[in-house]
Parts: structure tokens; sequence; C-alpha cells
């Protein structure tokens, strides 16, 4: 993940090298997907530095400002797609799958980006596009803040779950699953048993993507209602 000059996982920080905001975010980063968020304080990040604690402080407020950039790091990582082209369902189907693939590229880091909110220029990007995608598509602005927040809402809760996931329960062990399923099966709940083994393991990303269409169907109502009938929109 590291830059030029930038120690790597496991390696002595170089006190040569200048120390900048940017280097200190790489290194919080590696030292947490490493490690765990609970890994991360000031001094451990300045020890994986090579520097003095204190010296951090000339670059950052402390570990608040230091999660603060590591959300701004996950969200100008999200590609967007085209302002133009594709149709209004496509353009949110590409930042959904830009979400994604920019949280799991960091599955630890995640739930600490995920839950951070932010308003600098750059984290302000992926919600500027979103919310251009629903006034394009015809949805007036106080539906176009309801649609990008039940999609933010969902798609944090779901990749939550994903990163915080077992193998298990990813699918991962199948004797685990197996079990799982015989004792959903035999549970005395005839919907659980019925499903069972489908309840037993997550298809994250059938789930996710399930999920995508299923908030994109029901907007896709809505705005054919609101051209039906225009006055109960009002």
């Amino acid at each position: 993940m590291g830059s030029a000059g930038t120690t790597g996982p496991g390696e002595p920080g170089d006190a040569r090298t200048p120390l900048t905001r940017e280097r200190i975010l790489e290194a919080a980063l590696s030292l947490v997907e490493r490690e765990g968020p609970a890994a991360l304080s000031m001094r451990r990040l300045a020890r994986d530095l090579g520097v003095e604690a204190m010296s951090l402080y000339n670059h950052v407020g402390g570990k608040a400002e230091i999660l603060d950039g590591l959300a701004e790091l996950f969200l100008t990582a999200i590609e967007l797609p085209p302002e133009r082209g594709d149709s209004w369902e496509d353009r949110i189907r590409a930042l959904a799958r830009a979400f994604r693939k920019a949280a799991l590229a960091n599955p630890k880091a995640a739930a600490l980006m995920l839950t951070r909110q932010l308003e600098t220029p750059a984290s302000m990007r992926p919600t500027d596009a979103s919310l251009a995608v629903f006034l394009d598509a015809g949805f007036d602005e106080q539906s176009a803040v309801h649609g990008l927040r039940a999609f933010i809402a969902f798609q944090i809760g779901t990749l939550l779950r994903e990163v915080n996931s077992s193998p298990a329960f990813s699918g991962q062990v199948p004797a685990a699953a197996h079990g799982r399923t015989e004792r959903l099966a035999a549970s005395g709940f005839p919907a659980a048993a019925r499903v069972a083994p489908y309840l037993a393991t997550c298809d994250h990303e059938a789930e996710y993507y399930f999920g995508v269409e299923a908030l994109l169907t029901a907007m896709r109502v809505m705005l054919a209602e609101r051209a039906t009938h225009p006055s109960d929109a009002e």
C-alpha cells in the first residue's frame, strides 16, 4: 500500500524519510489492515514510522483526524461513473460496484471508514455524483436525498456485515455450513427450515446486488408514479 519511501508491513520505520500527512495515513491504513482497528494508536503509529509520537501532531491533530483521513482515502478511491451516457439505473449500479470495491480493498479498515461522517470537498464527490444521478433522472430534490440516504444506509449495513463476517458464515467452511443447515432444518421453525441451505451462509456479493436491484426497482416505480400522477408528488 505504501508509496516510495514509506515502510512496508512489518518493516521498521525510516526516520530519514520526511514525515507527511499522506505517509502517516498510509502507515495507519497498513497497521489497521495488518492488526485490526484496535491496534491503531498515536504511540504505535509513531513506532511504526520510526519517529516520536509528538512529531505526528505537526501533521495531524490526533487519532480522530487520522480516522477522518482514512475515511477520505476510502471515499476518494470510489471510481465515479461518467456523468452522461448510461441510464440512471446503470450509473447507480456503477456507483454501487465502486463503493463495494473500495470497501473490500481494505476490509479491516472498512468498519472505521464506513462510519465516519465527512464534509470535505474530496469526500463530497461520491455524494454529489449520486445526487446528480437522481436529479437527472427526474426525482425532485427531497426524493433525491431520500434515495441517496436509502442507498447509503443499505450499502454501509451490508458491507459492514460482509467485512465482519466469519469464514464459516461466508460459506468458506463447508463443514460449518452443513452443520448450521442441519440445525436450522431441525429448528422447528417451518420457514427457517425451508430456506435452511440459504440461511446457513451468506453469499455477500449476491445479496449486495440483490439489495441494489430491489432499491432501484422501488425508485423506478416511484419515478413512474410521479410521471403519471405529478400532483401526488407535490
